[in-house]
């Protein structure tokens, strides 16, 4: 019997992996999705973009989602960690709209074992073949309608692959094209807290950030009771530490004033899970054989929570680009062209955002909350993900301005001056005793205390 060649193989069964079976399944195409492990496991992202809510509905997953308990999202509040000015609330629907403009501004938090389960079994519903517990090894081969793959249940063949293997890269590896970006080069420490305090209102879904010199925290309430705590730290300053990394969220905390009036009299998991957190592309991001998704073709410091968002987008499209091939025969070059130009306007202005964000005169304007010419508004829209395929030129000359305030703000104080924070020059207040309660239990199960970041 001749041997069975899947139409496509994708590799890892997160939101990228899932999406993107999802929709090949519904095309009526062959997919096989590897998965290294068996959902529900544990995965750090939990906070998501407007675009992602809206994007969730246009794949028909909405009833899906609501049925997962989560919090409603409808902002988010910014803040420096010593609390001696007010935090700033932004809202989403203040965005700029524009032609491109998506949705209205509402999405949600929510614990990512059962939301990737979700995904992945809707995928499985619409006809994808789905291998968990099936880790891929190598590749073999990997040319245009010819593509080889040693699994740990043995060699599987198809015509195309999409890798979205997340931060193992596995096709970045291969080709030896995963390039960190040195200057993000950061540390992550996180888990998940009972009774933190909330905003009232309908701010009660909104993350918080909370900024320091060496990093900054979040705060995202996942449901009425529990509460995902991270803090994301430079790398380099980490080691300055004499703290064991398990326990370096306790003490990060105990030396944070804001974060110790909304967490210092919670219930600490008994440890925090610790993943190296460097961003890197794997730039080109299609090529002979293959399309990259997620984190798998780019990954960026979570700070505005924009990981899974473009995963699940770059997931439809890579998608959509091998269905024009398989089935309409369109040659694959212009579409591995599109792709890569897609990726690379999306993901571009979210990096230039982060850089900026470690710039403290970005802090001050951006705390500010309001601009000439709609500025604010722009950097909202931004925010809320309506990046795609790439801003709107509305969007795309306010931020560059927006960058030229930053630059003048070191030398004209056009949005008030505001003090910095440093965990490192700020003595520790008392803690409540460590909890016995381990809220990241199915990372520990999974014997996972490095696990990628993708928020």
């Amino acid at each position: 019997m001749a041997e069975r060649v899947h139409d496509v193989i994708v590799i890892g069964g997160g939101p990228a992996g899932s999406t993107s079976a999802l929709q090949l399944a519904r095309k009526g195409l062959d997919v096989l999705l590897l998965e290294k492990v068996t959902h529900p496991r544990f995965h750090i992202g939990e906070s998501f973009l407007p675009r992602n809510f809206e994007l969730i509905q246009e794949l028909g997953l909405g009833e899906r989602l609501a049925a997962i308990p989560q919090m409603c999202k409808l902002g988010a509040e910014f803040g420096f960690g010593h609390a001696r000015t007010p935090t700033t609330h932004f809202r989403f629907d203040m965005m700029l709209r524009t032609q491109s403009t998506v949705g209205s501004g509402r999405t949600f938090n929510i614990e990512r074992a059962p939301f990737d389960a979700m995904l992945v079994n809707a995928a499985r519903d619409a006809g994808a073949e789905v291998d968990e517990d099936d880790q891929v090894k190598r590749i073999i081969k990997l040319d245009d309608g010819d593509v080889r793959i040693e699994a740990r249940s043995g060699e599987v063949r198809a015509r195309w692959l999409i890798d979205a293997s997340g931060q193992a890269t596995v096709v970045g590896r291969h080709l030896n094209t995963r390039q960190v970006l040195p200057h993000l080069k950061k540390i992550a420490y996180f888990g998940h807290f009972r009774n933190v305090k909330r905003l009232p209102g309908d701010k009660a879904g909104y993350p918080t950030i909370v900024m320091c010199d060496e990093g900054w925290f979040w705060i995202i309430p996942l449901d009425p009771v529990r509460t995902s705590i991270g803090l994301v730290m430079h790398h380099h300053l980490s080691k300055r530490i004499d703290c064991p990394p398990d326990q370096m969220l306790r003490w990060a905390i105990a030396r944070c004033p804001l974060m110790m009036q909304r967490a210092g009299d919670a219930i600490f998991p008994d440890c925090n899970v610790v993943t190296a957190d460097f961003s890197y592309r794997c730039a080109p991001y299609a090529g002979s054989g293959h399309f990259l998704v997620g984190d798998a073709a780019t990954f960026m410091d979570p700070i505005f929570s924009t990981g899974v968002c473009l995963a699940m987008m770059g997931g439809v499209q890579a998608a959509d680009a091998i269905e024009a091939i398989i089935k309409q025969g369109e040659n694959p070059e212009p579409l591995r062209k599109r792709y890569i130009k897609f990726v690379q306007g999306s993901s571009s202005v979210f990096f230039r955002m982060v850089a900026l964000y470690y710039n403290h005169h970005f802090r001050e304007l951006f705390l500010n909350g309001q601009g000439p010419m709609q500025v604010h508004r722009a950097v909202i829209g931004v925010l809320a993900g309506n990046v795609f395929p790439k801003p709107d030129f509305a969007l795309r000359w306010r931020m560059r301005l927006f960058e030229l305030f930053i630059r003048m703000q070191r030398y004209v104080p056009l949005a008030p001056r505001r003090q910095s924070f440093s965990l490192l020059r700020t003595e520790p207040m008392p803690l409540r005793e460590p909890s016995l309660v381990i809220e990241v239990k199915h990372a520990a199960e999974a014997g996972v205390m490095t696990h990628a970041a993708g928020a």
